[in-house]
């Protein structure tokens, strides 16, 4: 008896907890109707990385309201990042689910390769692992959780991106997704990408020149290092081709 009490008062503790917890990111998302968020959890983590490595960086950042970014970067990003973002609910199922068979298939190649040479595996260069993260699993991520994938923190992925969709809209998302996502290192929102690549602000970025920014995003820091790669030409005209098709919030 003392033991079956014992266990229920415990789960009672956790549950207690679990929906403080969901209480405050709920506050901290609906105070975001109306404050610009200061700085996200991934970008707290990226400024004690550069200051552990004592890594030499002038941040760049500055706050555009979404009327005066680039209506072509808004749909070069969309167009990129999250072609269903207008229409889903925060999770797109079937790109998901077409991520998983592709990332299984990529597994399967690389265990095969993982018999071969260190030297054949090189040569090979196996295709990289994809995700199916929306735009708005995106921001959740970005604005409160930790890079560490399991599955509590996917768990609690979903559900702060269900509050986004709920409690903020699709255009007030994109707005902050837009000024706080990293397109290099310490460059971090539309405004510092544009000046620092093009020198360009954000309600000015043309069309190729927004291509090119959206395709950086699954890797900004590479790609920053190596911006005249021929991949990163090619999918930008490929995404400068589909922008006219996507629907904005």
């Amino acid at each position: 008896m003392g033991w079956s009490r014992f266990f229920l008062r415990w789960v009672g503790m956790a549950l207690v907890c679990f929906l403080a917890l969901q209480l405050y990111f709920a506050s901290r998302i609906g105070l975001m109707k109306v404050v610009n968020p200061q700085s996200t959890t991934f970008q707290r983590s990226e400024r004690l990385r550069l200051w552990r490595d004592s890594v030499p960086t002038d941040w760049k950042q500055e706050w555009v309201p979404y009327e005066k970014l680039s209506t072509s970067l808004k749909r070069a990003v969309i167009a990129s990042e999250d072609a269903g973002f207008a229409e889903h609910s925060g999770v797109d199922w079937d790109a998901l689910e077409k991520a998983w068979e592709r990332n299984q298939q990529v597994q399967v190649q690389r265990d095969k390769k993982s018999s071969q040479s260190a030297m054949a595996a090189r040569a090979s260069n196996p295709r990289k692992m994809v995700g199916g993260s929306t735009i708005s699993q995106q921001l959740a991520k970005n604005l409160f959780l930790s890079s560490e994938r399991n599955m509590v923190r996917k768990l609690q992925e979903l559900i702060i991106t269900f509050m986004l969709e709920h409690m903020l809209g699709k255009q007030r998302m994109l707005e902050i997704y837009l000024n706080n996502v990293e397109w290099g290192e310490g460059i971090f929102g539309a405004q510092a990408a544009g000046i620092f690549y093009f020198g360009t602000p954000a309600h000015a970025l043309n069309t190729s020149q927004s291509a090119r920014l959206a395709v950086m995003l699954p890797a900004p820091k590479r790609f920053q290092k190596r911006p005249h790669s021929a991949y990163l030409s090619n999918r930008s005209a490929t995404i400068a081709a589909r922008m006219n098709g996507v629907d904005l919030p």
